[in-house]
């Protein structure tokens, strides 16, 4: 299988012209995944240009590969959103990851109630600036051509505000719907919630539901919030044809 890598000169290439990785992709791909002179490659953008060609040249400050096959991707239908809630030790951080490599379009951290980790101050940008640097090396290994998105972190009260417009899912294990039960082929995004450690409160059930979500369940168990969110995209790419 082809290494896999990100530059936003996809864009742009053309068959026969060449990509230059430049930066921390050159010096990932000549020192780290040491590709040589006659290796195939893939490259995106991130946003659905998808190039393929044979490494030139490979050294760490610059990697030339010359171009042989160029093609756009469609973006998948319908946008699929994970809101992750913040979760103590690594736990969000592997829901983040193993979403990536099934397929969501955009992760969105959420403060819930119950989140015992915080993002405060510099943490902050530094916990976004985390997922982001996940997320891209997730969609590299899955060999994805679109980048998810990593969204600023939300609260309760703006998660309320988003329902209004898309089909939300809250993930609870005592709902009484099951989530293949759920119809949205039609919506143009669903927005799966998943909570932290301890599940999501019952105001914040309250408060979504009342703003237009719906709460569905996945089995019979309680997953982890490390499992619930990628159980839930691998169900619905079952469903919808994507596998």
């Amino acid at each position: 299988m082809a290494l896999h890598f990100v530059a936003d000169q996809a864009s742009a290439a053309i068959v026969g012209g060449t990509i230059e990785l430049t930066g921390a992709e050159a010096h990932h791909a000549a020192t780290v995944r040491r590709v040589r002179e006659g290796e195939r490659v893939t490259i995106t953008d991130g946003r659905g240009a998808w190039a393929e060609g044979a490494v030139e040249s490979a050294q760490p400050q610059s990697v030339i590969v010359r171009v042989d096959a160029r093609t756009d991707v469609p973006a998948a239908q319908p946008r699929l959103v994970l809101v992750q809630a913040l979760a103590k030790g690594d736990r969000d951080e592997m829901a983040v990851q193993a979403a990536t490599e099934l397929g969501v379009d955009e992760v969105v951290p959420w403060q819930a109630s119950r989140s015992v980790s915080r993002w405060e101050g510099r943490k902050l940008d530094k916990g976004r600036e985390r997922w982001a640097s996940i997320v891209r090396e997730a969609a590299k290994q899955a060999h994805r051509a679109w980048l998810p998105e990593v969204a600023a972190p939300v609260t309760t009260g703006q998660l309320a505000q988003r329902a209004a417009g898309a089909v939300m899912v809250l993930l609870n294990p005592w709902a009484d719907t099951a989530l293949t039960a759920l119809d949205a082929t039609d919506a143009a995004e669903v927005i799966l919630v998943v909570g932290p450690e301890g599940g999501i409160a019952p105001d914040e059930i309250e408060r979504l539901e009342a703003a237009g979500a719906v709460s569905a369940r996945l089995g019979d168990t309680v997953l982890r919030t490390s499992t619930a969110g990628p159980a839930a995209l691998a169900v619905l790419n079952a469903r919808w044809g994507r596998w």
